[in-house]
This record gives C-alpha cells, structure tokens and sequence, in this order.
C-alpha cells in the first residue's frame, strides 16, 4: 500500500528538462531520502483513509470528488417529471435536475451540455427524464422531443378574463370558479400596485383585466389556477418591460398613466378591425377623451358588451343594442360617461400595446370599417365621418 502511493517525492537524479527547484538535492547515504519518502506516504495513507475505522471511504471519496466531477453512470432508472422555467441558464437547468436527482452534481450537467453543440437547442418546458442518469445522457433525453410534455394553450389577442378562464378550463379540467378566485387578488399575483395609478381623477379598480398577456403558454403538469394565471401576469411584465411601455407613456403621453394607456390598449384591440389601425383607434380614444370632442367620452359600444358579458348577458352588435343598454346609468362601463372606463375591457396583445403607447399623429375623432379587411377610414368631423360611412355603404359593410 505504501509503494502505491509513492508519489514521487524521491527522484531520481536524472538530467530531464526542468529539474531544477531550489534546494532539491539527493542527501548522500540514502538514509534521509528514505525516511522522508516513508513520513510524507504515510502522512498521505493517512490523509487518504481519514483516520481509523468508518472515515475511510468518506476520506476516499472526498479527495476523488475534489479531482473527478461527480457523474453518474448510464441511462438512468424509473422516471420524473422536471421543469425548466422560463429563462433557465444551463446552471439554473442544473439546479434543477439535481435537486430531482437527475443528475449528481451542477458541474457534471454543464460540462455535459458545453460538450454538445445542440445543448442551445433545450427549451423552457416539462420534460419526463429517469433518475441517476449520466449528465451526457439527461441532455441528450432533453433535446429528444418525445421526452417533452406539449401541454400548450394559445390565448388569442383582445379576449376578456372571463373567456380566458373558459378556454384555460376546458384545456386544464380546473373550474372556471378557481380562476375568478384567483384573480380577485391582482397583487398577489404579481400585477405591481402602482400599475393601478390613474392621473384622471377617477378611482382605481383593481382587476387583472389587461395584464393577462395574450401568448402561447405551456401549462405545467399539476397547476393551479393562481399558478397559471401568474404565468400570464408575468408575460405581461415582461412584454412591458421590453417595450419599456411605462416609462414611454409617462414621458410621451402628456400625464396619461401606465393603467390608462392600458386601457386604451384594449379598447384599440377591441375596436380595431385590422392591426394596421391599432394605433389611430388609440388616438381617437385619446382624442375624444382627452381633447375636443364634445362629451369627453368615448362613445364606444365595445364597452358595454364588456359589461354584458361581465353580468351574464350576450354580448350584442351596435345594431341590435338598445337605446337603454346604449346609455344605462348603471352601467358603470357607460359609452357616454366622461373619461376613461373603470379597467381594461380585455387582455391587449403587444401590436395594440403599441399603439396605445406611441399613437400615431392625428386629430381624429371618428372612425368606421369601409372594406371586408377590416381597415378603417378615420375623420376630425363627423361631416367627414357620414361620408366615410357612406364609402362604407357602398362597399356593403354597414
């Protein structure tokens, strides 16, 4: 055992390049080479075994873990579920796949995936993997496609929460009733209260209408309706933040809030019957609230199907609607109350975002569809508007 671990600390005197540290010298005799070699291998024995009894391997172990990155070996055994999340760094992958027991250390996993060129290719998502896999084999289970859980929802623009809950329902089995609770708390579910300022004087409803982004989701296994509805609340944030959607409003929009251009936001999405006009129908919206039209309201029959739909009621075309539900003084959601409505009127997509942050310039204060794409003709009279509307006639449109 001793010679084992003769680790070279009586040289031979040869000529190789290098051999020349100060002080090294062979003492005449031998005697003193030897007992040195014998002192610093059994001081190394002892180093290695950890001392007497029960310490030995853990000392063994130790010392090899120190010099050899902790892996194991194979494909692994059983199966678990892991979650990458959202902007997952391969030490952030890492961490979880050990904390799963996966993998065996953090280290092991990133040399594995530096070693593959397609590691880049890993996505945020659920994967089935086993446990005790080697860390080449995990991330060669993660670029494989069938070991990916595809539980993906598309959450199309200018919805309103209700019928978000409605479609995240039928996708998850959870009750519609789960997600109304969970959303009578915007702040706990991420919505940053001064989202909720308004500079209009009117009282600030707290609602998570408008932050729930519209997007492609990935619902992980086993979530709850607080967990998903976060999910979207934190797209949103994002989205926002990448845009630098507050900071452009409070800056460009002449002491328009962040909640307020929000709401805007969704009543272009609403209104708007082609993306190319997301912009002036937020000007318009603007425009009649803020500027010189004559009631200072927005006269917009999309808001009170939002009040329908928000107490059970079909929602209507302008046609069909009364004149009681037109202008309902109960209706806090009114078309011909001045200002801004009480929230958002739906979840806006990033294209109407930016139109309610950067509206083209304009003085417009009507609009109306004139062709089957939707697009819009937009006036500063509404002398201008009856002939747009008479374009619109013509083309069987209204």
């Amino acid at each position: 055992m001793i010679d084992d671990l003769d680790l070279g600390f009586d040289e031979p005197e040869r000529g190789e390049k290098g051999r020349h540290r100060r002080g090294f010298r062979k003492r005449k005799g031998g005697s003193g080479g030897g007992r040195g070699k014998t002192f610093l291998a059994l001081l190394m024995a002892l180093i290695l075994l950890g001392g007497i009894g029960g310490g030995a391997f853990y000392g063994f172990d130790r010392i090899q873990n120190y010099f050899v990155t902790p892996d194991y070996d194979g494909s692994g055994t059983g199966e678990i579920t892991v979650e990458i999340k959202n902007g997952a760094l391969l030490a952030d992958m890492a961490d979880a796949l050990v904390s799963a027991d996966v993998v065996k250390s953090q280290k092991a996993f990133i040399e594995a995936a530096e070693a593959n060129s397609r590691s880049k290719n890993i996505q945020p998502g659920t994967y089935k993997l086993r446990k005790q896999m080697s860390a080449a084999s995990a991330v060669t289970a993660m670029l494989d496609l069938k070991n990916k859980i595809v539980n993906g929802l598309t959450i199309p623009e200018g919805r309103t929460s209700l019928n978000i809950y409605k479609l995240l329902s039928e996708k998850t089995k959870i009750p519609v009733k789960d997600f109304q609770t969970a959303a009578k708390d915007p702040e706990g579910l991420g919505v940053p209260e001064w989202w909720f300022k308004r500079a209009d004087g009117k009282k600030s409803v707290k609602s998570v209408e408008g932050f729930l982004f519209p997007d492609t989701y990935e619902i992980p296994p086993k979530s709850t309706a607080q967990s998903i509805l976060k999910l979207m609340v934190n797209r949103f944030l994002s989205v926002t933040d990448e845009m630098t959607f507050a900071d452009r409003v409070q800056k460009e929009r002449g002491g328009v809030t962040p909640y307020e251009a929000l709401i805007v936001a969704s009543l272009a999405q609403a209104e708007a019957g082609n993306k190319d006009d997301l912009g002036k129908v937020a000007r318009v919206a603007y425009n009649r609230v803020y500027g010189e039209f004559d009631c200072n309201c927005l006269e917009m029959d999309v808001t009170v199907n939002y009040y329908l739909e928000s107490i059970g009621k079909p929602t209507k075309t302008s046609a069909q609607m009364t004149a009681t539900e037109l202008d309902d003084p109960k209706n806090p959601y009114n078309r011909k109350l001045r200002g801004l409505v009480p929230t958002p009127i739906n979840n806006p997509g990033k294209q109407a975002l930016a139109g309610a942050m950067a509206p083209p310039p304009g003085k417009w204060l009507y609009f109306v569809a004139i062709d089957k794409q939707g697009h819009s003709a937009f006036a500063e009279t509404y002398e201008g508007h009856q002939r747009n509307e008479a374009r619109a006639r013509e083309a069987g449109i209204i």
